[in-house]
């Protein structure tokens, strides 16, 4: 079994004979939490020979919900196409989060898709999980749904780490504050920043060190500002490098920008896919006084990502 993104409801083909344990939630970061879930998902459709489905939403439905508060994406929707594949075979619907959507009461959510469309026999939550109008669809609210339309709810408890529960705000909290590791511990997997690759200035190029220059999401949460030892998927080679993120400060346009020097390659991937991994968080962006300057520096962060590698092999970028 493979598996397929279904975009918009219209999309998903409705059969009488479906027989469909399903999961709901956005599964911003797919953290250890969000990989319980699927886990259980998982386990439920073998054991039970049932077809699993996920559904999610795009965009996060605090778009729509509270515009003025939303919150930045662990990960966006372009890779949750790449990576949900990583923790689960079947079918992906996203539901465009919108007006209508957000209007619906839980109940005519629970009858117009989850029942009539997907076909749930079985649904599968976490233990915070609440939905429909104004959040109305608690989890009390959902098992009697359950008893009213014909479906079982499990409800699967928090995992725990360093006596908190795993939650996506707390891994967007612990970023923001410059916990990197701890952010990616709790991620249970490497953070990934998916762009298409763009023109920068030429500067690394000028120093002896170019790079690619990544046009990614105005919504993606980035980590720290700074140099990191990564490695980078582009296309099918997997590449060990040196990253930065931040504002760099002999560019004109003063934006944050994602690049890497990526070691051994010098090929032309202009407009093309790339994913991004910063791993071993090495210093600080900082403002240097030349150009010169800038290369030593860059001359020694080399130096010392390279040294990583000698001893941690592959680990260092991975």
């Amino acid at each position: 079994m493979t598996t397929t993104f279904i975009r918009g409801i219209e999309h998903f083909k409705t059969r009488e004979d479906r027989n469909v344990v399903a999961t709901l939630g956005t599964f911003d970061g797919i953290h250890l939490g969000h990989q319980e879930i699927l886990c259980e998902l998982r386990d439920t459709a073998y054991r039970m020979k049932m077809e699993p489905v996920l559904i999610t939403f795009n965009p996060h439905p605090k778009v729509v919900v509270s515009p003025n508060d939303i919150p930045m994406l662990l990960t966006t929707i372009e890779e949750k196409e790449k990576f949900i594949p990583d923790f689960l075979e079947g079918n992906v619907l996203v539901l465009e989060f919108n007006d209508q959507l957000r209007n619906m009461s839980a109940e005519d959510f629970v009858k117009k898709i989850l029942v009539d469309v997907v076909g749930v026999k079985k649904l599968i939550v976490g233990y915070d999980h609440a939905f429909g109008k104004n959040r109305s669809g608690s989890i009390d609210e959902l098992k009697r749904l359950g008893e009213k339309y014909g479906f079982d709810v499990r409800v699967v408890p928090p995992i725990i780490v360093d006596g908190k529960a795993v939650s996506s705000s707390r891994i967007r909290k612990a970023m923001a504050a410059g916990h990197y590791s701890e952010a990616v511990k709790l991620l249970g997997h490497e953070y990934a920043i998916y762009g298409i690759v763009e023109k920068g200035i030429g500067l690394g190029r000028k120093l002896g060190y170019p790079t690619v220059n990544v046009r990614y999401s105005p919504r993606k949460l980035l980590p720290p500002e700074g140099v990191y030892s990564c490695w980078a998927q582009v296309g099918k080679d997997d590449l060990c490098g040196m990253m930065f993120i931040g504002q760099n400060h002999f560019n004109p346009q003063r934006r944050v920008t994602v690049e890497a020097n990526l070691f051994d390659f010098d090929r032309n991937i202009y407009e093309q896919e790339i994913i991004l991994y910063p791993c071993h968080y090495v210093r600080e962006n900082r403002k240097f006084d030349s150009t010169d300057d800038l290369a030593h520096q860059i001359d020694a962060d080399k130096r010392q990502i390279m040294q990583l590698l000698e001893t941690k092999g592959e680990k260092a970028c991975q």
